[in-house]
């Protein structure tokens, strides 16, 4: 049975007994900033375990793309060198949010294992919380199953908890007997040891207690369940193999990786282990481009970019000479795309982006491998067996070495890394560049509700067809969330009506402002959130009198601000649309602002956008609100959206019913916002910026309506008064400024020249200061030079007057920082080096410097010390 026929029958079977099949979020967390990436098949559900939402279902099914390569779940080193241990997995997955519990979890697992799959019953064995009475008398119930075949184990094993506080539960774990020839020995057995005989491959988790702080439990009021099964694993299983790498889910790649390097597999473990590693970090770079992560150097996408080095590496000891990453990426689409639209989707980008980053990372691998074996057999010659923390930073730094490959080459020569050090060097670059992981979930406004969203109340949206309302004020309360019953004249809090025309802050839109009145007082709307999907609360100022729950009360949007609003938000499917016209399919949203002042959009592109592309985008948009084209909006099910090819925003959760904003002939997107009733409407826009703000993520900033004609005349009056200044007409002023710039250059070169010209008349002068230390021709002087490049030039004038001897400059600039180069000829390496003279040198300036054996230069910032540098370096030499 192929890994694709088991996800679909577990799907199937679950869908059959009532689950909705729910799409697998993305690998990128949008809502929990706590998370690299999605580790498991809970993620997205995590707030309804909560019960800060609400969805149309109360069971569910997937199969969840996951990755885990960080934190709790490193599992990086092990991939690749054992069986078991991927980066990206599929994990199968049932839950149940306050429906069934143990008993039903227990009988659907049992009963797909054994009746669809057809795994042997006298093979499966059962783990269980040590207290779990109930489970281990359910499982004896249903399956049958005899008592000695049930084992008990702790809270290390069976027993789970989502953090310090919050649901929690035991959990109840299947394994399967692989047989006696897989066991580590005579005292092989579940709770004992960590071979692969006793493999679990189904983890059953039963949430039934919230932990308080001091941690005691109670119990939930709605029970849930959340289970977990590896596909990879369960596929080695129903395929009959020892290793999860032996299925079909790896083995097309393995077996095309190895066609091109021409290799075998299971001939060489080595061999072996280069292709299941290149087979693995295929399959997670062939996902992770798609959900938008793209390589950089920090967060998710250093991650990725540790891939693929690691795999390019790999392939590279096989022989693999050019890049090949992006074939065996493309192989995983082949096998997956079927199942997995995105990848069929992203194909043409994903290989654009994994080609660049192969030939970027090949120029520098083979300099700075030759570093890496210099400094290893430097190393062995003064009997060091672990390379040096600051060696592997350096490498990282200077190279972009992941520290992976350091630790591989460093194995094959017998030695290990100072992984601490290289730890303390990586905390103190990135406290210095402030580019610690800052997580990616958005404001989290549920927890303040809590109280409303566990009793499931929910508010009506009549936004989409007035800006006015009238109902009663069904909830109040304070900023923290406590529910109280009247806001008095200047408090603030937050205001819950039955029915509201205000739109809450989500999909990007910002929250509408305004102003709610009853017969006993006036609120401020200053801002609207939407704590669920069906619940809608304002943030009010009391302005006059008092509000009370009950309270009857009339709600007026703002209506210049939601218009310019929704000038925006229309306008930015119109660009979205314009910019896969001109860029391609690729070029997909990964983030929106829109409000009545701004419109900002990211999207995914690799490079700058040109002037001519930039001017396209601008025409294709303004030609779509000049045809005044009708806005409409219509409410269908998620697979009549799909049908008629509407476009779904990434890492957006949709419920079964969904709403489309189509602008016939130019968009389709699934949007929840207020929009324009017709194109025209938007009046004009214009790209106010465009600039990178990740790797492969652009932004636009942009510009409709009034705003647009504002930043207009802002420009027009620029452009006047610099045509002012330089006497020339707009038209002109490229020219103009085009010759005022030549004109700066030939004057900074003749300056250089002067200078130079200066500095050579000193340096002949200067060899009368030349004199005899220790046998050594020494000149340590000080001059006037404006910066390193003219003291450079002195340094080659004065090198050039003698065949031996050591040369120092030191030079004091007008912005108070000191210049020190220094010079050590071929002859006298052996006494002294250049760029060990030079570091206590420049510690008399307050810097430091270093460089190679026969030249060096450093930097101070204390001009006062000149004298004592140059006095130090004689010292060194007398010395030495």
């Amino acid at each position: 049975m192929k890994a694709a026929e088991i996800r679909r029958r577990f799907l199937e079977f679950f869908e059959k007994n009532n689950h909705a099949i729910v799409e697998s979020s993305p690998l990128t967390p949008k809502d929990d900033p706590s998370l690299l990436f999605t580790n498991a098949g809970m993620v997205q559900f995590k707030k309804l375990f909560l019960g800060q939402e609400r969805r149309d279902y109360n069971r569910a099914t997937t199969s969840q793309k996951c990755l885990r390569v960080g934190g709790k779940h490193n599992d990086l080193e092990n991939v690749g060198r054992t069986a078991r241990h991927h980066t990206f997995f599929e994990m199968l997955g049932n839950f149940s949010f306050g429906d069934y519990f143990k008993e039903d979890a227990i009988k659907f697992c049992w009963e797909f294992l054994t009746e669809e799959l057809k795994l042997e019953k006298d093979r499966l064995y059962i783990t269980i919380y040590k207290d779990d009475d109930e489970a281990g008398e359910l499982w004896q119930k249903i399956t049958g199953i005899s008592e000695d075949r049930i084992y008990r184990l702790g809270d290390k094993d069976n027993f789970w908890s989502m953090g310090d506080t919050g649901p929690c539960g035991p959990c109840s774990e299947i394994h399967y007997d692989q047989g006696e020839h897989v066991g580590c020995g005579p005292n092989c057995g579940i709770g004992k040891c960590d071979c692969d005989r006793y493999l679990e491959i189904w983890n059953l988790v039963f949430m039934q207690y919230d932990q308080a702080e001091d941690g005691t439990r109670t119990n939930l009021p709605r029970p849930s369940i959340d289970t977990g099964m590896g596909l990879e694993r369960i596929a080695a299983v129903v395929q009959g193999v020892s290793s999860n790498y032996e299925t079909d889910l790896f083995q097309s790649i393995i077996k095309y990786t190895a066609d091109l390097a021409g290799v075998k597999y299971r001939d060489n473990e080595e061999i072996d282990t280069a292709l299941q590693v290149i087979a693995d970090h295929s399959r997670a770079i062939a996902f992770l481009i798609p959900d938008q992560v793209l390589p950089s150097n920090e967060g998710r996408g250093y991650i990725l970019r540790r891939l693929i080095r690691r795999a390019y590496r790999f392939g590279k000891l096989m022989g693999l000479t050019d890049s090949f990453l992006w074939k065996t990426a493309s192989k995983v689409v082949d096998d997956m795309g079927d199942h997995y639209a995105e990848l069929k989707e992203s194909r043409d980008f994903m290989i654009e982006v994994v080609q660049g980053e192969e030939e970027g990372f090949a120029k520098t691998l083979d300099k700075g491998l030759e570093m890496l074996e210099g400094e290893l057999a430097e190393l062995k010659k003064i009997g060091v067996s672990n390379v040096p923390g600051d060696t592997t930073f350096k490498l990282y730094d200077t190279y972009g070495f992941p520290i992976d490959i350091v630790r591989d080459v460093a194995e094959k020569h017998g030695m290990g890394v100072d992984e601490q050090e290289f730890d303390k060097l990586m905390l103190e670059q990135k406290t210095r560049s402030k580019a610690a992981w800052k997580g990616s979930g958005d404001k989290d406004v549920a927890s303040i509700f809590q109280t409303l969203l566990e009793q499931d109340i929910t508010s009506e949206f009549t936004g989409y067809e007035m800006m006015a309302d009238q109902s009663e004020i069904a909830y109040l309360l304070e900023l923290d969330g406590t529910v109280i019953e009247t806001l008095p004249e200047g408090a603030t809090g937050w205001l819950v009506s039955k029915s509201t025309a205000f739109y809450g802050e989500s999909g990007g839109q910002l929250g509408d402002t305004g102003e709610i009145a009853s017969s006993a007082g006036k609120a401020v709307v200053t801002d609207t959130v939407k704590p669920s999907q069906n619940l809608t609360a304002h943030k009010v100022m009391i302005a006059e009198g008092e509000m009370k729950t009950g309270d009857s009360v009339f709600l007026n949007v703002d209506r210049g601000q939601r218009l310019a609003t929704m000038r925006n938000h229309t306008v930015t499917h119109l660009m979205h649309a314009a910019l896969q016209k001109v860029l391609g399919d690729h070029a997909k949203q990964a983030g929106s602002l829109v409000g009545p002042n701004r419109l900002r959009f990211d999207f995914t592109h690799i490079k700058r956008l040109s002037a001519d592309e930039i001017a396209q985008v601008e025409v294709l948009v303004n030609q779509s609100i000049l045809d005044a084209i009708p806005v409409t909006r219509e409410v269908m099910t998620i697979e009549q959206a799909k049908g008629k090819g509407a476009t779904a925003l990434f890492g957006e959760k949709y419920g079964n019913t969904v709403s489309i904003i189509e602008v016939p002939g130019v968009s389709m997107e699934f949007c929840g916002g207020t929009h324009l009733d017709n194109t025209g409407i938007a009046g004009s826009f214009i790209i106010t910026s465009e600039a990178g703000v990740a790797a492969g993520i652009r932004r636009i900033e942009a510009a409709t309506g009034g705003n647009a004609t504002q930043y207009l005349n802002e420009r027009r009056l620029a452009v006047t008064e610099a045509g002012a200044m330089l006497k020339a007409q707009p038209a002109e002023l490229p020219v103009k400024i085009k010759a005022l710039q030549q004109q700066v250059k030939d004057m900074t070169r003749e300056m250089k020249s002067l200078q130079a010209k200066l500095a050579s008349g000193a340096g002949r002068d200067m060899m009368s200061d030349m004199e005899e230390i220790n046998g050594v021709k020494v000149l340590a002087v000080e001059l006037e030079a404006p910066n390193m490049d003219v003291m450079l030039e002195q340094m080659d004038a004065l090198r050039s007057k003698i065949e031996s001897g050591i040369i120092c400059l030191v030079a004091g600039h007008e912005d108070g920082k000191v210049s020190v180069a220094l010079s050590v000829t071929k002859d006298l390496h052996g006494r002294y080096k250049a760029g060990d003279l030079i570091k206590p040198v420049a510690g008399e300036v307050g810097g430091g410097g270093g460089g190679r054996p026969d030249m060096a230069r450093a930097g101070g910032t204390n001009a006062s010390g000149i004298p004592n540098a140059l006095a130090k370096l004689k010292e060194l030499v007398k010395t030495a």
